[in-house]
C-alpha cells in the first residue's frame, strides 16, 4: 500500500511527464528521418532531444545586439588574438558580424553595440575574477577615461576599422560600456526598451564570456534572444574552448540558435513584408 504521507508532488510529476515527451518525440523523429546532430557554428541543430521554441522576427520589435566588436577581440593585432583567433578564423566571425550589420543597414532594423571599455580607475578594483584580471594585466580595452578620446583611434579599445561605416552612421546605438561581462552594468535593456524593443539577436565577443552573460541577463530581464552562431566566437586554450562551453549554453537557453546566413534571410523576410 501507498503511504499517504508521501503523495507524489503534482508539479514534479508533470515536468517529469513532459520532460519524457519531448524525449520520445524527438527519438521518434529522428528515428523516421534518419537525421539528428546537434548545434554547431554553422548549422543550426537536427532532432537533439532539445524543444527549438523558434523565434519570429518581428520589424519594430526586434534588434540587433553586438557585444564587443573591437580590435583587442577581432584583429590579429589585438591583445587576445593568440586565444581567439583560431576560433574566430573557423567560425568566419569577423565576415558574419559584418553581414548582420549590412542586414541592419539595407533594411533599418535597429542596431545596438555593447562594447567593453576599462578606464584608469577600473585600474584600481580591490578584487577581481580570473579573467577580470587577466584582461586588466594585458591592457585589454584600455582608455584613459570616459572623456578623453586621445589615442583611442586604432587602439586595442576602438572598432574593428571595417565596420565603422556601420556604427558611426549615425543611427546605431552605442551603449554605455559594461564592465564585467553582462549588460547588468550599461544602460542596454534601458536602451532597447526605450527604443520598443522586445525581441533580440545576439552576436559578437567573447561568446562564452559577454555574449554568453548578455544572453541570460537579457532573457532575465524579459527579452526573447535569438544566438547567431558563427558571429560570435571563443577562447580556445591548451585545456579549454569557450566556444564550445557557450554553444551548449546558447542552445540550451536562448529561443533559437542559427547561422548568419538563415539569420540574415529572415532579417530581410520580415522586412519586406
Amino acid at each position: 500500500m501507498s503511504d499517504p504521507k508521501h503523495k507524489p508532488d503534482p508539479i514534479m510529476t508533470i515536468v517529469i511527464s513532459a520532460t519524457i515527451a519531448i524525449s520520445v518525440y524527438a527519438g521518434a523523429a529522428s528515428a523516421q528521418d534518419g537525421k539528428s546532430r546537434p548545434a554547431t557554428a554553422s548549422l543550426p541543430p537536427v532532432n537533439d532531444g532539445l524543444p527549438m521554441p523558434g523565434f519570429d522576427i518581428v520589424a519594430g520589435e526586434t534588434a540587433i545586439v553586438v557585444t564587443d566588436p573591437q580590435n583587442d577581440f577581432l584583429s590579429p593585432e589585438g591583445v587576445t588574438w593568440g586565444v581567439v583567433g583560431q576560433s574566430i578564423t573557423e567560425n568566419g566571425t569577423v565576415e558574419h558580424i559584418e553581414a548582420l550589420f549590412k542586414a541592419s543597414d539595407e533594411t533599418g532594423m535597429p542596431l545596438f553595440i555593447s562594447p567593453h571599455y576599462y578606464y584608469e580607475h577600473d585600474h584600481r578594483w580591490k578584487f577581481e575574477g580570473t579573467l577580470e584580471t587577466l584582461m586588466h594585466s594585458i591592457g585589454m580595452f584600455d582608455r584613459p577615461n570616459a572623456l578623453d578620446l586621445e589615442g583611442f583611434e586604432g587602439s586595442g579599445a576602438d572598432w574593428l576599422e571595417q565596420y565603422k561605416p556601420y556604427i558611426e552612421n549615425g543611427e546605431t546605438v552605442v551603449t554605455s560600456p559594461h564592465k564585467v561581462y553582462g549588460p547588468d552594468s550599461n544602460d542596454l535593456a534601458l536602451q532597447l526598451r526605450k527604443a520598443g524593443i522586445s525581441k533580440v539577436i545576439l552576436a559578437g565577443m567573447s561568446s562564452n564570456l559577454c555574449t554568453e552573460s548578455h544572453m541570460r541577463s537579457l532573457i532575465e530581464q524579459g527579452f526573447e534572444v535569438m544566438v547567431v552562431t558563427d558571429a560570435t566566437a571563443g577562447a580556445i586554450t591548451e585545456h579549454y574552448n569557450g566556444y564550445e562551453a557557450s554553444l551548449t549554453n546558447f542552445r540550451m537557453i536562448a529561443s533559437k540558435v542559427d547561422n548568419t546566413e538563415n539569420t540574415v534571410k529572415a532579417i530581410k523576410a520580415a522586412y519586406s513584408r
